[in-house]
């Protein structure tokens, strides 16, 4: 009994390091953002934990402001970078796979992980070298079921040319032959076409997401393409005034926001 006992407390020991609950502070020249970090996405949380530890953030800038959209910050290269210096990917990225989830999007003060494009990054893996908050704006439902048909549309197009055209003749000529047979090549067909539809990438927002979409909105159109492994718990006033700063071409703050440290609180 005391040997299962010993046991069982070393597992617990064990399975609450694995598990860690972490909320970050980031302290910049504007002001302080608080933000709790996501259990289910371990791989963004333990490496943006990790960075910060590590001082990786300190001094660089929130380099990227696009109004009603996103601030993104953190690069490497941001780092004393002198006036209207145009700002990337810095020359310490880290790649990791994404966690998309549905339990967490793309809402109001989402903290994410910004990527390489499509094109050279088809995976979609994270640089969590940097990050990005969602400012964002609300969404009528109007807007949402738009976005959704945008890309469920096609998806449902190209199904139909892979599975139905093919058989349109052949379905023809059962339906007016045999009713029997029609309906078995029929229901095959759309089988598979549902089957397919379910593990493609459409677009169908939750209730939740469309509550915070049209209330406290955000981002809608990058949930799916970027992982999302935190949400800013206070400050998001300073968010939004960071938002708010005059920027340059590259759409670089003119004044900078520099990110003075990143503070890990272990709960």
């Amino acid at each position: 009994m005391k040997k299962l006992f010993a046991s069982l407390v070393v597992f617990t020991l064990f399975a609450s390091s694995m598990a860690q609950t972490y909320s970050v502070v980031i302290h910049t020249n504007k002001g302080d953002i608080r933000a709790e970090l996501f259990d289910d996405t371990p791989r963004h949380r333990n490496e943006f934990v990790r960075l910060a530890r590590a001082g990786h953030f300190n001094g660089t800038l929130f380099y990227r402001s696009v109004r009603d959209f996103v601030i993104q910050g953190g690069s490497s290269d941001s780092r004393n970078a002198p006036a209207g210096k145009h700002i990337g990917y810095g020359d310490e990225a880290v790649n990791i796979d994404s966690e998309f989830t549905k339990k967490h999007f793309h809402k109001r003060g989402a903290l994410c992980a910004p990527r390489q494009p499509d094109k050279i990054n088809m995976l979609k893996t994270s640089d969590i070298s940097q990050f990005y908050i969602v400012c964002g704006k609300v969404y009528p439902d109007s807007i949402l079921d738009k976005i959704e048909k945008s890309i469920n549309i096609p998806i449902k197009k190209q199904l139909r040319k892979l599975y139905y055209l093919p058989n349109k003749e052949r379905l023809a000529e059962l339906k007016a032959t045999d009713k029997v047979a029609y309906n078995a090549l029929a229901k095959e067909i759309r089988d598979k076409m549902d089957f397919e539809y379910s593990i493609s990438d459409h677009k169908e927002f939750t209730p939740e997401q469309r509550e915070a979409y049209t209330t406290i909105g955000g981002t809608p159109e990058l949930d799916n393409e970027y992982t999302v492994f935190g949400q800013v718990t206070s400050g998001i006033d300073v968010v939004q005034r960071i938002n708010k700063q005059k920027t340059d071409k590259n759409e670089r703050p003119l004044e900078d926001v520099k990110i003075i440290r990143i503070e890990v609180i272990e709960k």
